[in-house]
């Protein structure tokens, strides 16, 4: 079987937000599969996704700061700067943590580990909504 649906998710501040339960809301699909995987890619250049620790408040914001510390908003040397001080950084945070994951599902649910969750990273100050695709595919339960 295949699914595929959209997900807006409203615009966020800067940071590491997680998404895992509006993924799974977004994609009801998900109950009828046995085994299979679950596709989440973003449609854009300047936000990413990343599979990390879900538990702590403390592991989101350490994301945040190591990667600000790392690429650094307005630095001197940059030379696409015309759509803001954030957007080049946010650019390459974007490639470093990569548009898309793709997740196992086992027995019609997200087979993740204890502590894993999903995040949206949002690189941006005002990055305005953030549109992910998710693609469904696996065998249907009960065959």
């Amino acid at each position: 079987m295949w699914a595929q649906r959209t997900l807006t998710l409203p615009a966020a501040r800067r940071g590491f937000h997680l998404i895992t339960r509006e993924v799974q809301t977004a994609m009801p699909d998900l109950t009828r599969v046995r085994a299979g995987l679950l596709h989440v890619f973003i449609q854009h250049t300047s936000a990413s996704l990343t599979l990390t620790e879900n538990a702590s408040p403390d592991v989101r914001r350490d994301f945040e700061r190591y990667f600000n510390h790392a690429v650094p908003d307005g630095w001197p040397a940059f030379e696409h700067t015309l759509e803001g001080a954030d957007d080049m950084p946010a650019h390459i945070k974007a490639s470093v943590l990569g548009p898309s994951l793709t997740l196992p599902v086992q027995a019609g649910r997200l087979a993740l580990g204890t502590w894993q969750g999903i995040y949206l990273c949002e690189h941006r100050d005002h990055g305005g909504p953030r549109r992910l695709l998710l693609t469904l595919t696996g065998e249907a339960q009960g065959r």
